[in-house]
């Protein structure tokens, strides 16, 4: 079975602004909650420490796929990978699609996909599925409101 999360989200904000929340590693920072060490590069690993209360001690990781300016960013990852005792490393990866298009008022329809889930270990695919779905519903009103304050 497919499993797949999916969001959207039209943001007031023009296509190059919400490019640039996406994919500069510092932006995405901010409203993501994570203070990464390393620039978005395809083909290229990006880690740093989640900056969300409780949550500090996880380290995250992603392999940037495809950024194809203005259009999509996507990236693999682990999901929910929180337990720093636990090698994740062996496990299939997800991959999360950022997909932007203009809209008639001139702001930005947000799309985020997250697929692969089905490929995880069963013990931990519900509860990585359930908390990227929540988490992603959350990551929107984040750059959301980012891209509304920032200029």
């Amino acid at each position: 079975m497919d499993q797949r999360i999916e969001k959207r989200i039209e943001l007031k904000a023009p296509v190059s602004r919400v490019w640039r929340a996406l994919t500069d590693h510092d932006e995405f920072g901010q409203w993501f909650g994570v203070k990464l060490t390393t620039a978005f590069v395809p083909g290229r690993i990006s880690r740093g420490h989640i900056t969300y209360p409780g949550y500090e001690h996880v380290m995250m990781e992603v392999v940037v796929q495809k950024m194809e300016p203005e259009r999509l960013f996507s990236f693999t990852w682990h999901p929910y990978a929180i337990d720093p005792k636990i090698d994740y490393s062996k496990e299939t990866q997800t991959l999360v699609e950022f997909r932007l298009e203009k809209t008639a008022a001139g702001g930005t329809l947000l799309s985020v996909t997250e697929t692969g889930f089905e490929n995880l270990p069963a013990h931990r695919r519900p509860d990585a599925f359930r908390m990227n779905d929540s988490g992603w519903a959350e990551q929107m009103q984040n750059i959301e409101r980012h891209v509304a304050s920032a200029t």
